[in-house]
């Protein structure tokens, strides 16, 4: 695969499907058994430290350093790629603005929330002013506030012409950034496009959730009939269908069952093609 410029581009998988491998890869951290890899033009892991200098990453796991304020963590990382540190300087009140972070400057690390965290992060793989930026699952862990928050400063790096290869297990994430999405499963990339494109190719438009004790029984009964395809996973049935209206009208008969018409998301795609079961 290969990202445009300015484009985020998303790498989707169960786990163990091989996104941090491939970023690693990417990035010239590990060697790989076959192919060849290009970095911002320079052939990786050979070149891989020149690379890197115009790359920002936003690791999985914060590596803020505890006993430093906000502001010396950006100064010690800037340091790191040989930059002076009146550049650095003149750069952090920017990126503490870009983060929210201007008042919390002179605050140790470990006072942050998690939120303020995930945001100092982001700042710091941009203090090299990188031309591609990686995130590995950037939003982890965060509730929905700070989740939207993170999303508003990535849109920010795209419109001021970054490119992103993002990686995440949150579909509706992938939506709202990515331009370009591939699903990785075992290894293997089994579907590469815009998101709208791969919903439309892979899904009918149509999806009823089921909820409820007799839900098996309605299936068996009444909404494989009236869907194109129905899965039951625990208590819900998932019904996709091109024309909604007749399971709609049924269940709106079923005083035991509850459930929810929506259209089709990511999220339908990703589990049709790589299964629902549960992956370690």
């Amino acid at each position: 695969f290969a990202l445009q410029p300015g484009e985020c581009f998303g790498l989707l998988g169960p786990n163990g499907a091989g996104k941090t491998t491939t970023l690693r890869l990417a990035l010239g951290l590990i060697d790989p058994d076959d192919g060849d890899i290009s970095l911002l033009h320079r052939p990786v892991p050979r070149e891989g430290r020149p690379a890197r200098l115009k790359v920002g990453v936003v690791p999985q796991i914060d590596s803020l350093d505890p006993d430093f304020t906000v502001e010396e963590n950006l100064l010690v990382f800037g340091r790191y790629f040989g930059m002076a540190d009146r550049l650095i300087r003149s750069r952090i009140p920017g990126l503490l603005e870009f983060a929210g972070l201007t008042q919390r400057a002179k605050s140790k690390t470990m006072t942050l929330s998690g939120g303020m965290k995930r945001r100092l992060t982001l700042a710091r793989a941009l203090i090299n002013d990188p031309d591609l930026v990686f995130l590995d699952e950037p939003t982890t862990g965060l509730d929905p506030q700070a989740r939207h928050v993170i999303w508003e400063r990535l849109r920010k790096l795209l419109n001021q012409g970054k490119t992103i290869l993002l990686t995440t297990h949150f579909m509706e994430e992938a939506e709202r950034l990515c331009s370009r999405v591939m699903i990785l499963d075992q290894g293997k990339a089994i579907a590469q496009g815009a998101p709208r494109d791969l919903i439309a190719q892979h899904i009918e438009p149509h999806v009823v959730e089921v909820y409820g004790d007799s839900v098996s029984e309605w299936v068996e009964r009444v909404g494989k009939e009236m869907s194109e395809r129905a899965e039951i996973t625990g208590e819900t049935a998932f019904c996709y269908a091109h024309d909604a209206k007749p399971l709609l009208d049924n269940l709106s008969a079923q005083s035991a069952l509850r459930y929810l018409h929506r259209a089709a998301n990511l999220e339908d795609v990703f589990l049709k093609l790589t299964g629902r079961e549960l992956r370690d």
